[in-house]
């Protein structure tokens, strides 16, 4: 007898080496909460603790030079993963549909959600203190588990109910949108630098 997984669903990880392009993203971040006066209201507005693009600029690929090599980069890891997940894109490649910055303050964390219309969302690690912290995935059929028992304090990642990732620098991590996750509370004593992004 054996028990067969069904219904996996992928998480994508690579490593970002390029330390100078990584110094030169951590920069640009920081520049752009200084001067981004409609992002620093709508993350006032919304209680989100630190600073976020997501609402303000929707071209920094074409704004700094140092995005426009990440979208490169981040281009051809979604092609890898849309090809390892087995995502028909009828002969075409994903395009890269949005990407914004988040500087996560000390105490600051992002609730359960998900990227709606987009295939696949992503994050990259531009500065990770020690503390910063950790993604959590949800399994997509929780709520249909009922009365599912518990899981096994030894439980695979494939059987758990939530898998935490912890940032580290460098990190990329792409899944498809649909997938529910949240960002647990940053107890670092600095700020946590992301890029996240859609793509379609």
């Amino acid at each position: 007898m054996t028990a067969t997984p069904l219904f996996a669903t992928p998480l994508w990880q690579a490593e970002l080496v390029d330390a100078a392009l990584l110094a030169d993203l951590a920069h640009s971040v920081r520049s752009l909460a200084a001067d981004d006066r409609a992002g620093q209201r709508w993350s006032r507005d919304h209680a989100y603790r630190g600073y976020t693009s997501y609402a303000s600029l929707n071209d920094l690929p074409r704004r700094d030079p140092a995005f426009a090599d990440l979208a490169r980069w981040l281009s051809g890891q979604a092609s890898q993963f849309a090809a390892a997940a087995h995502l028909d894109y009828g002969g075409k490649k994903p395009k890269l549909d949005s990407l914004w910055v988040n500087i996560l303050k000390p105490g600051g964390s992002h609730s359960g959600h998900l990227h709606p219309h987009s295939s696949i969302s992503g994050t990259l690690y531009v500065e990770v203190p020690d503390g910063a912290g950790a993604i959590r995935f949800e399994d997509p059929r929780l709520p249909m588990l009922m009365h599912s028992p518990p899981r096994t304090a030894d439980a695979p990642e494939a059987a758990r109910n939530f898998v935490h990732i912890a940032p580290r620098l460098g990190l990329l991590l792409l899944w498809e949108s649909w997938l529910r996750h949240e960002v647990l509370a940053n107890t670092a004593k600095a700020d946590r630098i992301s890029i996240s992004f859609n793509f379609r």
